[in-house]
């Protein structure tokens, strides 16, 4: 199914919590931050990402709940023993001063920092699920945005239907036209008229453009075929898109007519709007 690179998921697991964003990119970039004690899971972590999609910006941001991973506790054992042996050293010497929690706080090998160890299943899941979130929601985009540039791509195909029709007036007025300058030039000179009639043909061939309509319709078909086919297509939509502007443009420059020249105008602005909506598919 078509995608689009613009998407959000997140899941809580435990202590776990996962945010991914998506937004489109020319190719496949990702980012996954975590916290120091967790970065050896960075690679696959990045692996899943690949796994799913094809292409877009990825930011994944993965935060654990409570001390950044680590905890303090004090060795009680050891304070034990330095207590008893303070005590007899007091005792010893008849020192006057009383023994207490500030005095033992000063020793800080009785503070011991361990890592804080977490289930990193649970880590897995909440990135898988975030996945998921994230790839139902470039779904949905997805197929807002064909069923938009499918609207467009019927407006595009209506206006070259009429571009075709009108095609004939027009190559027959600009012969016309030509034929009448040449007359009113020549009003009262001998004029080879088989000379005349050869230039007006040619003339008319320079402004005809069925073969650039006959492009046009067969892009559009596959433009169709494209979006029907599904999963990875934003580039090959991107270039048939360029194509069919490319037409459109040798219309707008050929065509001797206003309402083609109308016509061509307005098949540029919805390949336009088009295009800007492929960039955003995977």
């Amino acid at each position: 199914m078509i995608q689009s690179m613009t998407g959000f998921g997140s899941a809580e697991r435990d202590a776990f919590k996962v945010e991914i964003r998506s937004v489109n990119h020319r190719f496949m970039d990702i980012s996954v931050k975590l916290p120091p004690n967790l970065s050896i899971h960075e690679m696959p972590l990045r692996n899943l990402i690949k796994e799913k999609f094809s292409r877009g910006r990825f930011d994944a941001v993965v935060s654990v709940a409570g001390e950044a991973g680590h905890r303090v506790r004090i060795n009680a054992e050891l304070a034990k023993e330095l207590y008893d042996a303070l005590h007899s050293l007091k005792k010893e010497l008849s020192l006057p001063d009383a023994i207490g929690v500030n005095t033992l706080s000063g020793f800080t090998d009785l503070i011991v920092s361990e890592e804080t160890e977490y289930d990193t299943g649970l880590l897995y899941e909440a990135f898988q699920e975030a996945l998921s979130g994230l790839e139902d929601m470039r779904l949905r985009e997805g197929d807002a945005i064909v069923r938009d540039v499918r609207s467009r791509l019927e407006q595009v195909r209506r206006m070259n239907d009429e571009v075709a029709l009108r095609c004939p007036d027009a190559i027959k007025a600009c012969r016309e036209r030509f034929l009448e300058r040449l007359q009113g030039l020549f009003a009262e000179a001998r004029v080879d008229e088989g000379r005349v009639l050869q230039e007006a043909a040619i003339m008319a061939e320079k402004t005809d453009i069925n073969e650039e309509i006959t492009r046009i319709g067969l892009h559009l078909a596959e433009v169709e075929k494209v979006l029907s086919g599904g999963d990875t297509i934003g580039r090959k939509l991107e270039f048939l898109l360029q194509e069919l502007n490319r037409e459109v443009n040798t219309i707008a420059a050929k065509a001797n007519d206003y309402c083609i020249s109308n016509l061509s105008v307005q098949m540029k602005a919805e390949l336009e709007k088009m295009r800007e909506q492929a960039q955003n598919i995977q």
